[in-house]
Formats: C-alpha cells, structure tokens, sequence
C-alpha cells in the first residue's frame, strides 16, 4: 500500500477514536480508557508512521537523533505506566485538560517508537534491527502491566458501581493481549525484514553493517 493510504487509515482511526463513543465511556469504565489507548497506540500510531516513512519528516527526525528504537520505547514504558499510576489515571478522568494531555502523549510516544523503528530515511536497515529489540521491549513491558492489572485483587482506580474489578481486570487483559501482540507481531515482522534484505555476505562485517559500525 502506498504511504497516502497508511496515514489516511491512521487519521481515520484517530478520528474514531477521539470522536466516537470512547472518550465519554472512559469517564467511567477502564476498559474503554484502555480500548482508546490501545486504538492510539497500536492501531493510529502505526499506519501513520508508515505514511510518514521515507517523507522529510522521518528524515528531519532522523537527522536529529531523535529516532532511536530502544530510546524511545523506554519513554513509552514512562508514560505509560506514568498515566496508569492511580493518581494521574484518576486525573485524566476528572479534567478534560489533564485528558487531553494524556491522549496526546500516549500517541506523541506511540509515533516516537513506531517511526523510530519503520522509518526509512537515514539508515532504515539498521532502524529496523535495532527496532526489533524497542518493539520487543514494549510487548514486554505491556504484557506486564497487563498481566498486573487483570490479577489485582482489588480496585486501582476510583471507579463507580460494584463492577470496578471486573471492568478493571478486562482493561488489564485488553492491554495484555492487545498490546503484547501487537508490539511482538512487529518485532518479529521487523525481525523478518532486517534478514530479508540484508546482504547475502555474512559474518561480522554483515553483522557490523546492519548496526552502523565499522568491523575492527
């Protein structure tokens, strides 16, 4: 598909999203707080990355510094679980501001690790490897997050109604299932990627080349 496609698939999603039934559901129910998230950053983020591989944006970004896999996936792993802490979760539920403000770091973080890792300008080869271990990070640090908050013997949250537990562990097993695969289907993917296009030489030289450093 071409890069138009991916970013209108991705402005679409956003827009369901941000302009559907979920924000004013996640007022109240956790689940659907983690169904936008996980719409943000696994669904939104990735196509419109792909729009935006290979543009002047990638490169700009790229020529910048600021597109590094591993670096980036550790800022999602601070805003993430930042926002799912009780007491910021529980302020973006109660201010529209402080709402705001989560949903567009959860998808300025998202783009942040998916560009770093699909991009290609300025070394897409060697974005892509070191892509694999970002994205395998992520589906870790997801599944486990996930994992802790579907096994919680009690509420985290302020929540309304006697169903507080359920909804919550239901948000956990979405971000668990959800959110690991996604992140372990593109580190395997990605992973595919980087040994199909890498030269037919192998050893440390080859090896060297795909990380961007001369052999000694």
């Amino acid at each position: 598909m071409s890069r138009t496609v991916y970013l209108l698939g991705g402005l679409y999603l956003l827009a369901v999203a941000w302009f559907g039934p979920l924000p004013q559901l996640a007022g109240t129910s956790f689940a659907a707080h983690m169904g936008l998230h996980l719409i943000l950053i696994a669904g939104a983020a990735p196509l419109i990355a792909m729009g935006l591989s290979g543009t002047r944006i990638d490169a700009r970004l790229a020529s910048l510094g600021l597109l590094n896999p591993i670096l980036a996936s550790v800022a999602e792993l601070v805003v993430v679980w930042a926002w799912h802490a009780p007491g910021l979760h529980d302020a973006s539920r109660g201010s529209t501001g402080v709402f705001v403000i989560e949903q567009a770091s959860f998808l300025a973080v998202g783009l942040l690790l998916w560009l770093s890792a699909v991009g290609t300008a300025g070394g897409g080869e060697r974005r892509a490897a070191i892509g694999v271990v970002g994205m395998l990070l992520t589906s870790m640090h997801m599944a486990l997050l996930g994992a802790l908050l579907n096994l919680a013997p009690r509420p985290l949250y302020h929540h309304q109604g006697d169903a507080a537990l359920a909804d919550q562990q239901l948000g956990g097993l979405l971000m668990l299932v959800i959110g690991g695969t996604v992140y372990l289907i593109a580190g395997l993917w990605l992973l595919a990627r980087v040994l199909r296009e890498r030269p037919e030489s192998s050893g440390p030289a080859n090896c060297a080349n795909v990380l961007g450093k001369t052999p000694r």
